[in-house]
């Protein structure tokens, strides 16, 4: 424990045996990388031979075993992020704190450094505290998730249960890519909440104790958004509005007044008036 007012325990920081990964990296620009990795261990009064093995055997760890001798500006970011790591690694800390180590790579490379870490996370049994605002990056890399919403444990538990069963508004809405219905709470039923929404009656899964009469929302994720041709149950005619070619899929954007809905399709459709419908098991309704 470092900390703890009601038993005085404050342990100093420089004491408490963290790695830290800062999101900027913080490398010492003048040092190599194996003098920004070693500097840990030589603060601690490491043997020099020992702190030669050690930052060896990190830097191959991670793959940088070649690149010893570079200095930062001579790095990718993608490398300055390893080494940033690297040096949080070295002396084999308790917990290692990562303080949204990939925000500052572009898109592929977060890609590829997310599932890097994950596999370094794995295999080498590390215990880590990961922040960030990504949740994408979160679900990848995590066993557990804390949702935090302004300093307030919003839920807690596996990646798998906060996506699929959020227990709060903010988590539905945080997590993953989804579309909002506004809407007035008509009744609940068993297992079904329904609501109007245009004057049409849309059902789904109540996530609330809201009272009839009284303002919903319903949340569903664009994977599970349909389109279709003719009218039907928890459909609504919406005008397509804008297609988008993502490369493996299309994301098409439908309008209806202040609502708009996103769904992914296979191929485009033809511009006008589609029926949009919202599957009632992948509808939750608060």
């Amino acid at each position: 424990m470092f900390y703890d007012a009601a038993r005085k325990i404050e342990l100093p920081a420089e004491k408490r045996g963290l790695g830290l990964v800062f999101q900027s990296y913080a490398l010492w620009p003048h040092r190599s990388v194996f003098d920004n990795v070693a500097y840990g261990l030589k603060l601690r009064g490491t043997p020099t031979a020992e702190i030669k093995a050690r930052v060896d055997k990190t830097l191959a760890q991670i793959g940088l075993g070649a690149l010893a001798e570079r200095y930062p500006h001579q790095l990718s970011g993608g490398q300055q992020q390893r080494v940033a790591i690297a040096r949080a690694l070295v002396y084999e800390p308790p917990v290692i704190l990562l303080d949204e180590p990939l925000s500052n790579l572009d898109a592929k490379l977060r890609e590829e450094a997310r599932a890097w870490l994950r596999t370094l996370i794995v295999t080498l049994g590390l215990s880590a505290i990961h922040v960030t605002h990504d949740q994408v990056e979160a679900m990848a890399i995590a066993d557990k998730i804390v949702l935090l919403d302004a300093g307030t444990v919003a839920q807690e538990g596996k990646p798998t249960a906060l996506y699929n069963e959020p227990a709060t508004l903010f988590a539905a809405e945080f997590m993953g890519s989804n579309n909002r219905l506004d809407g007035t709470l008509l009744e609940i039923s068993g297992a079904n909440a329904t609501m109007q929404v245009f004057g049409e009656r849309i059902t789904g899964l109540p996530r609330s104790k809201a009272a009839v009469g009284s303002k919903a929302v319903g949340i569903i994720r664009l994977e599970h958004v349909r389109c279709a041709s003719v009218p039907g149950p928890n459909r609504l005619k919406m005008e397509l509005k804008a297609p988008m070619y993502l490369g493996e899929r299309w994301e098409l954007a439908f309008a209806r007044e202040h609502l708009t809905v996103r769904a992914y399709a296979a191929a485009p459709l033809a511009p006008g008036e589609h029926y949009v419908e919202f599957p009632p098991e992948a509808l939750w309704v608060f």
